[in-house]
């Protein structure tokens, strides 16, 4: 090829090449300032919607969501057939004699499909208990704690339930609260531990005024995460069976007795420094020595109601999850006396009682010191 020749097929090549570039920048130019025109107006119109929702406080949340779910039902209805058309056609069809791969499944295999819907309660339902239901079951299968079923149903003790009850499950883990005269949502929310903003987010509560947040007596309140107070202990609810009576002077005999009866479900570990004896028919606990009592708790959590015996030797004991407490702080008991009654509150999956035996404040292994 000639020189000259050579040199104006750079040129032309060249040429081409800046008006591709230029091209490609003024396509970019032009793909922007339509996105950005297209996205200004879609987020304008966007503030103006949520403004007004937010304003309300939810008062719309329910019929924007309905209508939402409408349209998009409506879009995929007039999409459908679109759609069909210009998916290759062996996507729906099978064999020339076979028609529709949808067609050729039988109701069982269709069946199998169904999926059970997740939109969230609104409100309280009722559940009746089956056989080999617990309550922390339950409280899985609705997707809510188990403190949640407790405190809808004043269950004291988690093995109350049995087959045919009928408990209301909550829609949301916390508490449905009745709105009293003179409450507002700002007294509720400090009665349960809770932001009164989290009160007024859950969708499905209504109010009498939405700017003021006014409620009616009488209205059910749903109040997510909240706590109930806890129930200052009396002698009515603790000590209702019998009150064990002091037992004057005592000296520990350095024996421990077993302090109840049953079978040991958990052993000592160094993640669980006791033993754990259950029994469905919930027996009396009895002080493994003779001692002064130390400490007398009640807890909704970790060892619920709880007694702990200062033997004066250097060994103190521990009896976790009572369902009843029937001695004092500063009471003396002598070995084998009746301090309690063996439940399943705290944190505790079933009737039994946690016992600890600790030497100068250092948990050892019962087993080694119990008769």
């Amino acid at each position: 090829m000639r020189p000259t020749a050579l040199r104006n097929a750079l040129d032309t090549i060249s040429e081409t090449f800046t008006d591709f570039v230029e091209f490609l920048r003024f396509f970019g130019f032009y793909l922007h300032k339509r996105l950005f025109k297209g996205f200004s107006r879609f987020e304008f119109f966007k503030g103006i919607l949520v403004d007004g929702l937010v304003a309300k406080r939810g008062k719309y949340v329910r019929p924007f969501l309905h209508t939402s779910m409408t349209g998009l039902v409506l879009m995929g209805l007039a999409l459908a057939p679109l759609l069909r058309e210009a998916l290759p056609k062996n996507e729906f069809e099978g064999s020339r004699g076979g028609g529709t791969i949808l067609g050729q499944m039988s109701i069982a295999e269709a069946a199998t499909t169904t999926e059970i819907s997740v939109k969230p309660r609104d409100s309280v339902v009722s559940y009746i208990v089956q056989p080999g239901d617990t309550v922390s079951g339950i409280g899985e299968k609705f997707g809510i704690s188990q403190d949640a079923i407790r405190w809808q149903n004043d269950l004291e003790d988690i093995e109350e339930i049995k087959p045919g009850d009928k408990l209301e499950i909550p829609p949301v883990t916390g508490v449905v609260h009745k709105v009293a005269r003179g409450e507002t949502i700002y007294s509720i929310a400090k009665k349960y531990t809770v932001d009164a903003q989290g009160i007024v987010n859950w969708p499905f509560n209504s109010f009498t005024d939405d700017e003021t947040f006014a409620l009616a007596v009488g209205q059910l309140l749903v109040v997510p995460d909240g706590v109930p107070p806890k129930k200052k202990p009396t002698e009515t609810t603790y000590l209702a069976e019998r009150q064990t009576p002091d037992a004057g002077v005592v000296s520990a005999t350095g024996q421990f007795v077993w302090p109840t009866s049953g079978g040991i479900t958990q052993y000592y570990r160094w993640y669980h420094p006791a033993i754990d004896i259950a029994n469905k028919g919930a027996p009396a606990i009895l002080a493994a020595d003779s001692g002064t009592v130390a400490a007398v708790n009640y807890q909704r959590y970790a060892y619920g109601n709880h007694v702990i015996i200062d033997h004066g030797n250097g060994f103190t004991t521990l009896y976790a999850h009572l369902s009843q407490i029937y001695v004092s702080p500063g009471q003396t008991v002598s070995s084998g006396n009746a301090i309690g009654k063996m439940g399943a509150t705290g944190r505790s999956t079933g009737v039994h009682l946690h016992f600890e035996i600790r030497k100068s404040g250092i948990a050892q292994n019962p087993l080694a010191y119990l008769k």
